[in-house]
């Protein structure tokens, strides 16, 4: 992949951003453009191929990698499933917010982490400032309850299911590396029937935050529990924070981007190689299933 093929790519993500779940391709975008007549005669058909070559090779570097792992980490909130769909990550935020100034601690927040819509950042703000505390310790029990509430409406991430359980069929040994809490993140396998495909390498939040992605602990426990070599692993993962825990990990890394604003940050995190659907993946598990 060429440096001037990334700049591109770069360029078009940073055009995306903010567009949401819903974000067109790139390729589609481009030519969408060039159609409309916004870009320049001489450069819309070559910004367009150019792009679309790159998100091929993105995907074949994906599938590629998948298919040769003999241990796969996978990341929930996601990957697997929509943990939020149904509840609202940023009025979670809210509430923790409200929470801590009922009780007078406003003023452990910055007036950016006020702002948060991410109750990760809120979570991990407080642990700053008063790490192992009981303040602290509840909550994260506070975030832990949330999460659970939000299992029954959480929408499954298409073709995950499928792809789960065939590529666990095949042989690959797979394993959640997470920084959702462990117990959400088995109620849901429970609810889909997927619990047997990972059990009991089911590695998530813990007392301690400040081993959350992007530090590699969960991905190193899971590695250790399942006597995984690098070299022999993957880490499947939505967020640069994951891209740079596998690069601490030492182990592969696959983006599942299903939109260009998600792609175009794991691209900013060094992410090469990236899919936007589980369903080549699915299919090319299944292919070498049936050789075997």
């Amino acid at each position: 992949m060429t440096a001037q093929a990334r700049a591109s790519v770069g360029t078009e993500a940073r055009a995306e951003a903010g567009a949401g779940v819903g974000a067109e391709p790139v390729g589609a975008r481009a030519a969408a453009e060039a159609e409309a007549g916004t870009q320049p005669a001489g450069t819309r058909g070559g910004v367009a191929a150019e792009a679309g070559a790159v998100m091929a090779a993105e995907a074949r570097a994906a599938v590629e990698m998948i298919t040769r792992a003999h241990f796969a980490l996978l990341d929930f909130d996601g990957p697997i499933c929509g943990l939020f769909a149904g509840h609202s990550a940023r009025g979670i935020a809210r509430e923790q917010i409200g929470w801590l100034a009922e009780r007078g601690l406003h003023g452990l927040l910055t007036d950016d982490v006020r702002g948060e819509r991410d109750p990760f950042q809120v979570l991990r703000a407080v642990d700053a400032r008063q790490r192992g505390s009981d303040l602290v310790t509840e909550l994260e029990e506070r975030l832990t309850q949330q999460e659970l509430r939000a299992v029954p409406s959480a929408f499954p991430t298409p073709y995950a299911d499928p792809l789960i359980r065939t590529w666990s069929a095949v042989g690959t040994r797979l394993a959640i590396a997470t920084n959702n809490s462990p117990r959400a993140v088995t109620r849901y396998l429970d609810l889909r029937g997927l619990t047997p495909c990972f059990t009991p390498h089911i590695y998530g939040r813990t007392s301690r935050l400040d081993l959350l992605k992007p530090d590699p602990h969960c991905l190193r426990r899971a590695m250790s529990a399942l006597g995984a070599a690098p070299a022999e692993t993957v880490m499947i993962g939505d967020a640069p924070s994951d891209c740079r825990a596998a690069r601490e990990a030492g182990v592969g890394f696959v983006g599942f981007a299903r939109n260009e604003t998600k792609a175009g940050l794991l691209r900013e995190a060094g992410a090469n190689a990236l899919v936007p659907d589980w369903q080549p993946v699915l299919a090319r598990l299944r292919s070498r299933g049936s050789v075997r």
